[in-house]
């Protein structure tokens, strides 16, 4: 028996959860949020299964050290974040992911996924054979290393002659691996919610800013058409987006370097007499909000064939995929999300009391 039926069938023990947990890079440190929820309210967590992020958080709570990843986490900046980030050259993806796996390492230590106190699966996809490979066996952190490959971002994974990428291509909320798990409840954390009000799209902020520092500061070392063919680059603009700044000023800065060699006409009635209609998207914006899409109707599926009976969504807006360095809200988003849920579920659980007649 499962489901909230089980929960009030079993009151004096813990409630034994089954959490599914959901792609979306930095919108996990969400997931941290809510086990620490369940975990404050007596929830005891019986299986996990994450794609991506959600494997990164899932194998560490798997191991015991969940508080150990939210006081690492939490102590992120920036600066750190962009050395951790590991860029490359020749990689199939443009970051690199060991020393984000060090990280980790350092945090579970060298742990076999069998060993592990709670049954863990890692979910990532076999971009050959076009399928979804669960990790249940081996070691940890190759489990997490194949699962976070996140496609044109991060190089993919060899295991055995597969080549792994991102486990959020094909399972982007992975509730079958945890349909046999024995619990009473089992949980779904989204993290392709809708988005709740203003997006941060309108909102640049600081991590937009000291990436267009960056961008002028490169003027010191090309010229401006030369700068302005490498980050204007297909795999330049995808990870300046993930970071936060899906356009950067080139456009401003190339004009800046021109006024250096004397004015330059432009022509800016033909703009001024479109009023848009439609948001204005770049071609990598399209491209992510495609991925957006697509994942939010592939979890749409899982859900119909493995229901959840608590679904918590985290929306799209609350940051972007490479914004490590907002764990502390990002969790408080998850605990949030996960107190208005359980006290929802907790009320519908509650035995009505039966009317009395005069």
């Amino acid at each position: 028996m499962s489901g909230p039926a089980a929960m009030r069938s079993s009151k004096s023990s813990a409630t034994r959860v089954a959490l599914a947990l959901g792609s979306g890079g930095a919108r996990g440190y969400a997931h941290i949020g809510v086990i620490q929820t369940l975990r404050e309210r007596g929830y005891e967590i019986v299986g996990i299964a994450g794609s991506s992020m959600g494997a990164v958080v899932g194998g560490v709570q798997a191991a015991g050290r969940l508080d150990e990843l939210a006081d690492w986490a939490t102590s992120l900046t920036q600066r750190t974040i962009l050395r951790l980030l590991d860029p490359s050259i020749t990689a199939a993806g443009v970051l690199r992911a060991e020393k984000i796996l060090d990280a980790v390492r350092d945090i579970v230590g060298p742990v076999a996924i069998e060993q592990l106190p709670i049954p863990y699966t890692a979910v990532a996809t076999d971009l050959v054979a076009g399928k979804s490979v669960w990790f249940q066996r081996g070691p940890l952190d190759e489990g997490i290393r194949a699962s976070i490959a996140i496609p044109g971002v991060i190089a993919p994974h060899e295991v055995g002659g597969r080549l792994l990428a991102d486990g959020g291509i094909l399972d982007p909320l992975p509730m079958a691996p945890i349909a046999g798990v024995s619990a009473d409840l089992t949980i779904a954390v989204s993290l392709n919610g809708g988005d709740a009000g203003t997006t941060r799209d309108d909102e640049p902020g600081v991590t937009v800013e000291w990436l267009n520092r960056m961008v002028r500061s490169t003027s010191a070392l090309f010229d401006a058409n030369t700068a302005r063919s490498l980050l204007d680059r297909p795999t330049a603009r995808a990870v300046l987006n993930r970071l936060g700044a899906a356009t950067p000023d080139l456009e401003a800065w190339s004009e800046a370097a021109d006024a250096e060699r004397g004015p330059v006409s432009r022509d800016e009635s033909s703009d001024a007499d479109v009023a848009p209609e439609i948001p204005k998207m770049g071609s990598f914006e399209v491209m992510n909000r495609t991925i957006d899409i697509a994942q939010s109707a592939l979890a749409r599926h899982t859900l119909a064939a493995y229901p959840a009976d608590l679904l918590i969504e985290v929306p799209r807006s609350t940051c972007r995929s490479l914004e490590f360095h907002r764990a502390v809200e990002v969790i408080a988003v998850g605990r949030a999300l996960a107190t208005q849920a359980l006290d929802a579920l907790e009320v519908d659980d509650q035995p009505t009391a039966p009317a009395i007649e005069g």
